[in-house]
């Protein structure tokens, strides 16, 4: 099997073949909820880390009854959901956060309505200076202990780095991924490449590492997407599904660059190795690119989302915000006077996790393909 069409099969599945695989062997696996918990310390546990999505969710009905659908997005309702449907029963454990307050409110629900073996919470910082980075150090050591205990394991400093080179592997052979969307004719579509980057998420980091290096060899030789009509940069809330961005290419766009949890933020920058794998990691994952929920860093969202749109050439913004997400809805004005001033045209759509409403969405982007297009 070509390495897109695996690794495009393993994003698709809630529990993939690389999940049922681990599960076989007797080997725990733990969810996760945002990119900023560093999954390097449950690699280092000998734990495959798991990152929780909903993808092919059609209903929210049982998380309704706990989370109102006026006040919270539809990505952790459907996340809910599936736990609650017991969708998410190859896990050992969750590792919940305060990303948002929609997913502390899921994680409120999560631990008490739902059996699970190992829970942790871990408190993020909003802030990004040297008293965050202490306090956040101190937060992942509080981690690593919670895990040693539960899973009866040791987490040496050595596993640690060892860990964090296998991921930084990640990243480099990623970033090498997108530098192929940088040309005229990218080898890679963009939904193409958002199913590579889902199926990181949940498959061992040594086997994906084989599988995107063969890949790479195959797109080395392979045709670019001829006579797109305009170069797309797609940012915004939670998009796991290449569905949204396959919509946008069918237009006759090609997508090549994001502003993403499941894209280009999850891995762009690489975690610095020191004497103090925590403190490294620390830093590292506070200071990569930014989400809106770093209060601090807020401008650096419109400076990263501007000099990748300068770098990959783009001739226009879509941001695609999930109805309710506070954080996504707050920093919209901000990016759209910027970019506005910067000449880079830029245009928000409103959606719900689950692909719906696809005919409104479709009119909208082929109005602003018209607008940008380069015909």
């Amino acid at each position: 099997m070509a390495a897109l069409e695996e690794l495009t099969d393993l994003s698709k599945a809630i529990e993939n073949t690389s999940v049922s695989k681990w599960k076989a062997q007797g080997k725990p696996i733990v969810g996760y909820f945002c990119s900023y918990v560093p999954e390097e310390i449950i690699h280092a546990a000998g734990i495959l880390p798991y990152r929780i999505k909903a993808r092919g969710c059609t209903k929210t009905t049982a998380a309704d009854t706990y989370l109102s659908s006026a006040m919270n997005c539809s990505f952790t309702r459907s996340c809910l959901d599936l736990a609650l449907e017991g969708e998410y029963g190859f896990l050992d454990g969750v590792v919940s956060m305060n990303s948002c307050e929609h997913i502390r409110r899921a994680h409120d629900v999560w631990k008490r309505k739902i059996d699970i073996p190992y829970f942790h919470f871990l408190s993020v910082p909003h802030k990004t200076d040297e008293d965050a980075v202490e306090w956040y150090r101190d937060e992942l050591h509080k981690f690593k202990k919670s895990l040693e205990s539960a899973f009866n394991v040791v987490i040496t400093d050595e596993a640690l780095a060892d860990s964090i080179k296998v991921y930084n592997e990640t990243r480099d052979l990623l970033k090498k991924l997108y530098g192929l969307r940088r040309g005229d004719s990218p080898s890679i579509t963009g939904s193409e490449t958002l199913d590579v980057v889902v199926a990181a998420t949940s498959v061992r980091k040594e086997d994906y590492n084989g599988l995107i290096k063969r890949l790479l060899e195959e797109l080395s030789i392979r045709k670019g997407v001829p006579n797109h009509r305009s170069r797309l940069m797609v940012i915004g809330s939670v998009v796991d599904d290449p569905s949204y961005i396959k919509l946008i290419e069918d237009l006759g766009s090609v997508v090549v660059a994001d502003n993403l949890c499941f894209g280009s933020r999850y891995f762009w920058e690489p975690v610095d190795t020191g004497s103090d794998p925590l403190e490294s990691l620390a830093r590292s994952y506070l200071r990569r690119p930014v989400c809106p929920r770093m209060a601090d860093e807020i401008v650096k969202l419109y400076t990263y989302t501007r000099d990748m749109a300068e770098e990959f050439r783009v001739d226009g913004v879509i941001m695609e915000r999930i109805r309710c997400c506070d954080l996504w809805g707050g920093a919209t004005l901000l990016l759209e006077r910027r970019l506005g001033e910067d000449g880079i045209p830029f245009l928000v759509i409103d959606r719900e996790y689950a692909m719906s409403g696809m005919g409104q969405i479709n009119t909208r982007v082929a109005a602003f393909l018209e607008i940008i297009g380069r015909d």
